[in-house]
């Protein structure tokens, strides 16, 4: 932990202090829903309440303060000088807080951000792991029996399927989506059953020592009409685009852009409508965008996922997703389950 502080230093003007339990997290190793971290240039301090005072003692390389239960209102209290804060976390209530306390406030943006778009080997590792419980847990729920139940029975199905196979906890919460509902890109599952002739899109990751997994998978209970097999090929086939795509200094615009003119040049153009992918770690969502809005640069350690999707409204969706590392040559795919429309009973 202490090599990503000092790679932190060289890029601050003044000290910072880091209120985002993120970054608080990738840069000591500590877990806690209070606290917050002061970066100078030779000294780290680690401010948090009594209830992880005994948590934070143990972490190494950091000056422990135990603080009152509000610790913005205590550093209040403590701090002077110019300090840089976080101005994507720090909310506009702490902000008036600190400054109230005399403190010369400077907003900074990405600094913390920008380190952890490059994984570590241990982060790698975490994720690697993760990829292949979600993977695995893929391959079991094909073997389920899909049609006649729920979207919410089976999504719950998943989540146990995650837990059998050792994972820590859910990335975030299981979407599955059957018939009209998988035009939804972000629909919950609910109590909608799967019938022959639906789609059903599942969206699921798991996490391993707080880092997620990301990957989705659109099955078939046959037989599908036509439309939702030409969008399934047309799909599969501007995401392999999107996945070679992937490569150090290629801008998240560009790649997004050969995945989207594969589909659009498919017929399918309008119904693809969100970005093709992201950042995943210690956040599902991070760092860098794969997007026609991103201003991200790809460079080798990312970690990002490629998902193209078409959504045809009052039919059905087909999203096909996987987790892949930035490396030069070839991407690095972390997700292995098959790509191939796999029919379910």
């Amino acid at each position: 932990m202490t090599e990503r502080i000092e790679r932190l230093r060289v890029g601050l003007e003044e000290p910072l202090l880091v209120t985002s339990s993120v970054n608080v997290r990738y840069l000591t190793g500590f877990a806690s829903s209070n606290a917050a971290l002061l970066v100078e240039p030779h000294r780290v301090q680690l401010f948090t309440d009594f209830r992880y005072a005994e948590a934070a003692r143990r972490v190494p390389e950091v000056e422990f303060v135990e603080t009152k239960r509000s610790v913005v209102a205590d550093l209040a209290e403590r701090l002077s000088g110019r300090i840089g804060f976080e101005a994507d976390h720090l909310r506009y209530a702490g902000y008036e807080t600190l400054a109230a306390g005399g403190t010369e406030l400077v907003p900074r943006s990405g600094l913390v951000e920008r380190l952890r778009a490059v994984k570590d080997e241990t982060e790698l590792d975490a994720i690697r792991t993760a990829a292949a419980i979600t993977s695995e847990a893929y391959a079991r729920l094909a073997e389920e029996r899909f049609v006649g139940r729920t979207e919410r029975e089976l999504a719950w199905r998943m989540e146990e399927l995650f837990h059998e196979l050792g994972a820590h906890g859910l990335a975030f919460p299981v979407v599955l989506a059957t018939g009209p509902n998988g035009a939804r890109p972000h629909a919950e599952p609910g109590e909608r059953t799967v019938e022959r002739g639906q789609t059903i899109v599942v969206d699921a990751g798991c996490s391993i020592d707080g880092y997620c997994s990301d990957c989705t998978r659109t099955f078939a209970a046959a037989p599908l009409p036509g439309e939702l097999k030409e969008a399934y090929a047309a799909c599969l086939q501007g995401q392999e685009a999107g996945l070679q795509a992937v490569a150090p200094g290629r801008s998240g615009v560009e790649v997004d852009g050969v995945a989207r003119g594969v589909i659009d040049a498919a017929g399918y153009g309008k119904e693809f409508g969100h970005g093709l992918g992201h950042g995943v770690g210690l956040l599902v969502h991070e760092a860098p965008r794969l997007s026609p809005e991103s201003s991200d640069d790809l460079a080798a350690g990312n970690v990002v996922t490629v998902e193209p999707g078409i959504y045809l409204e009052g039919v059905g969706g087909i999203r096909i997703e996987d987790l892949v590392v930035v490396r030069e040559g070839d991407a690095d795919v972390l997700t292995s389950f098959t790509k191939a429309l796999v029919t379910v009973g």
